[in-house]
């Protein structure tokens, strides 16, 4: 049911006010609330009147005073209190085109809602907005949004995203940054099509637009086994990485000098297909487009090194990481970090290939439960396995709120009872990382 409450945060104003789980929102100051920008947009000022329709039908209004921004507290069943808008786009590269069959149904859905873009961080494509869909962007001055470019070059554009009516990106990101709307941007770069000069037109069109566009990322395009009549893509590999990176390089070094920042980054991916070393801390500049996969390499050593310090040096313990093919070099480089400040901690670490979606499918985030399985099956894995958060969704999917599960349906606790070993979870972070061996060691005496 539309606007429908799911949870009262403890010590809110909806907790004082008496509202209940099951109470369903009509409107904020006698506006009816569409969805969550709506929401967030009305609850700003300091006196609003609600209206709440109780469980048993009765309507409430109520006047709160609160202070200027402060939230009343609400979780709602659907996050953006709507339906997502769908992808009207068919691009050459889609990632769930190419998708196995008989995976849960939500993975299928492609969305494209500049609301999921403001509060969870997805990408849009501006495809899908209308000219009121962009005033409203304005008018409450939603920010920051996140977009996927690709490339300004309007025909491009239109073949790569497959919709005729792709070839505006660039006006309308004109347009949102003079309203001085708040933009990150995206590449999905292919080989052949949107990379080498196509590339560098397309981030130095993009720069023209800073500090509205506050940073752009540049990941490579990733290709599963499962293109059965779609377009025809090339992976990169070490020379193709290695020119990307020298290309760019110059255009981040000019940038550097003109605002202190690089504005463009590649993903880890580049470097390590291209067997080069990520560049420095600084270059990442805090970090913002860890989500792209850009920078992880670096703020892990950064971590660890920082953080191995706090390694218990009288506890003993065993321990099998898991990982995927492109890191694994890197992971390798941590358990030995471990096992040198202290011998007594055992690491084992395991590469997991991704038959699932193809060997091209190099990073950890895409293992499914099955390849886990399959490949340690027969292994020996000391008291704990350690796997990295970014493989695992939330079980609510399953009806399960409390279990966590793979691309594949399989749970953590499938793969506990198949490889008879206790499965401990890990941000991979240097912290997250040494605390949870210390509190899954044993202190010698």
């Amino acid at each position: 049911m539309k606007n429908q409450i799911a949870k009262i945060l403890p010590g809110s104003i909806a907790e004082e006010i008496e509202l209940e789980v099951g109470d369903r929102l009509i409107s904020i100051n006698g506006n009816a609330v569409i969805d969550i920008i709506d929401y967030k947009f009305l609850i700003t000022d300091e006196l609003i009147n609600i209206e709440i329709k109780k469980k048993d039908g009765e309507v409430w209004d109520i006047e709160v005073e609160k202070e200027y921004d402060e939230d009343l507290g609400i979780q709602f069943i659907d996050p953006i209190l709507d339906k997502p808008k769908s992808c009207h786009n068919k691009c050459i590269f889609c990632f769930i085109d190419q998708l196995p069959e008989g995976m849960r149904e939500t993975l299928y859905f492609k969305d494209d809602d500049s609301r999921l873009s403001f509060f969870q961080g997805n990408f849009v494509t501006l495809t899908n907005m209308k000219e009121e869909d962009i005033e409203r962007i304005i008018r409450y001055k939603i920010s920051p949004i996140n977009v996927s470019v690709h490339t300004t070059d309007p025909e491009l554009r239109k073949i790569m995203l497959n919709n005729k009516f792709a070839g505006d990106v660039y006006d309308r990101l004109k347009r949102l940054a003079e309203a001085g709307i708040k933009i990150n941007c995206q590449i999905v770069s292919c080989p052949g099509i949107n990379n080498g000069k196509e590339l560098i037109k397309t981030i130095e069109a993009l720069y023209k637009l800073y500090p509205s566009i506050e940073n752009l990322a540049v990941v490579p395009v990733g290709i599963t086994k499962h293109r059965d009549g779609l377009f025809n893509l090339t992976l990169y590999d070490k020379n193709t990485s290695e020119e990307e990176i020298e290309s760019v390089k110059k255009l981040q070094e000019k940038y550097i000098s003109e605002i202190g920042s690089p504005f463009v980054r590649l993903s880890d991916e580049f470097y390590v297909t291209a067997r080069i070393d990520v560049p420095g801390e600084a270059f990442y500049d805090g970090y913002d487009q860890l989500e792209d996969g850009i920078g992880m390499i670096r703020l892990l050593r950064s971590v660890i090194d920082e953080d191995v310090a706090n390694l218990k040096l009288n506890n003993a313990g065993s321990f099998t990481f898991i990982t995927g093919t492109s890191a694994y070099g890197e992971i390798l480089k941590v358990a030995e970090k471990i096992t040198q400040t202290n011998n007594k901690i055992n690491i084992n670490v395991k590469k997991i290939v991704n038959n699932f979606f193809g060997e091209t499918i190099t990073v950890a985030g895409l293992l499914t439960g099955k390849d886990i399985i399959m490949q340690l099956k027969d292994e020996e894995l000391g008291e704990y396995l350690i796997i990295p958060s970014n493989m695992l969704k939330k079980g609510y999917e399953l009806g399960n709120y409390e279990e966590q599960i793979f691309l594949d349906n399989i749970t953590v606790s499938d793969i506990e009872k198949s490889i008879s070993t206790k499965v401990l979870i890990c941000d991979y972070s240097g912290e997250d990382l040494i605390h949870i061996i210390n509190e899954n060691s044993q202190e010698e005496k």
